[in-house]
């Protein structure tokens, strides 16, 4: 089975093409860059590189958010297209969990998270079983003094990973103390590759109704929404 997997839910652009569970192309960059001009590019590159054509495609994955909105949506609707237009299946998986594959072979449990804006964050809770990579708390959208207040009742080792870490690590540490774990800074970059991986567990999605996973309104929306309260 040869898949192509994207991820542009944040600052990082991934493709990645497996054969099977084996690895035979990735391209990533972290920039702030336009992801909408970059990602065709990029897959039409990497294709090149692997000689691969897009009929011998056999899946294609995409990382569905939280993040970016904008980037979400590029992925989304680059990933349901080609979907559509080749007539394969399409699986989309959380930008969170996918984060999480970064340590497979960590023991205790694994918080990825995503700075979403005023303190807040997208993050949720896993842990390794078994060699599959479990839920241990749902993802949200929340305060991230209120998540770490939540994960300091716990008292286990608990693994951060995120792009966004400087931001919130001296925080983590207040609440968690050596409870904390921050591996090194290659670690916190979701790789594409293991968004192809996680997709082996996963049911496949249709490409007209894949829908992004936000996590909480769009600003312009939620400013709506209260506008028309009581009309």
């Amino acid at each position: 089975m040869n898949i192509l997997a994207i991820d542009t839910s944040n600052h990082t652009l991934g493709v990645a093409i497996l054969k099977n569970k084996q690895v035979i192309g990735e391209y990533v960059t972290h920039l702030e860059k336009n992801h909408s001009v970059r990602l065709m590019p990029a897959i039409d590159q990497l294709m090149r590189d692997v000689e691969m054509e897009p009929g011998e495609l056999n899946k294609i994955v995409v990382a569905k958010g939280p993040g970016s909105y904008t980037g979400v949506r590029i992925g989304l609707t680059t990933a349901k297209t080609l979907s559509w237009t080749l007539n394969i299946p399409l699986t989309g998986i959380s930008s969170i969990e996918v984060l999480a594959y970064q340590v497979r072979f960590f023991p205790n449990y694994i918080c990825p998270f995503f700075d979403a804006r005023r303190q807040m964050v997208y993050t949720g809770l896993y842990q390794w079983e078994d060699e599959s990579l479990q839920s241990v708390e749902n993802e949200v959208n929340i305060k991230m003094e209120q998540w770490l207040s939540f994960l300091k009742q716990k008292e286990r080792e608990i693994i951060f990973l995120s792009p966004d870490l400087c931001q919130y690590k001296d925080t983590i540490v207040k609440y968690l103390g050596h409870y904390a774990i921050f591996p090194e800074e290659t670690y916190h970059i979701a790789r594409p590759s293991y968004l192809g991986l996680a997709s082996f567990d996963k049911e496949n999605d249709h490409p007209h109704t894949l829908v992004p996973n936000y996590l909480r309104l769009a600003e312009a929306e939620a400013n709506w929404l209260k506008s028309q309260k009581g009309k």
